[in-house]
């Protein structure tokens, strides 16, 4: 298989999905690093910023392939709910709930590309390789809460 059999169509709507899921990540994580409180702020407030970041460089990059695609990419950011809980349990349950559903967009694209874009493919993997490491961390944040 080669780049001509992509299925363009179905790869740009899964990219403009990844574009507002990555975009509503970077609210997530910018509102749940100033609802942080209690001693370990300052380390988990970090690795908030830090998820934030890496969410908005992610919606980027989704960004770049899609418009390469000729997509046109979405002004939106996917639904969130505000639970008004900022405990940090919940926070970090949030955000492994956050995490994994952005997993499985991720290998919704690895199904649409496999076998018909190597750089797409790699792409999709990488981004999959970050977030299954993101989930095993938050994971090991929430061990402490039973």
């Amino acid at each position: 298989m080669a780049m001509e059999d992509l299925n363009v169509e179905s790869t740009v709507t899964l990219l403009n999905r990844i574009m507002e899921y990555e975009l509503a990540g970077v609210v997530r994580y910018t509102h749940y690093s100033l609802m942080v409180s209690g001693p370990n702020r300052l380390p988990i407030v970090a690795f908030m910023q830090g998820q934030a970041t890496e969410s908005l460089l992610h919606a980027q990059e989704a960004g770049e392939i899609l418009t390469g695609l000729e997509g046109h990419p979405s002004l939106g950011i996917a639904p969130m709910e505000e639970t008004h809980e900022h405990s940090l349990r919940a926070i970090l349950q949030e955000s492994l709930t956050h995490e994994r559903k952005a997993l499985s967009l991720y290998k919704e694209l690895l199904d649409v590309v496999e076998n018909a874009s190597i750089y797409l493919e790699e792409f999709a993997r990488t981004k999959i390789g970050q977030e299954e490491l993101h989930t095993l961390e938050l994971r090991k944040m929430l061990r402490d809460f039973g």
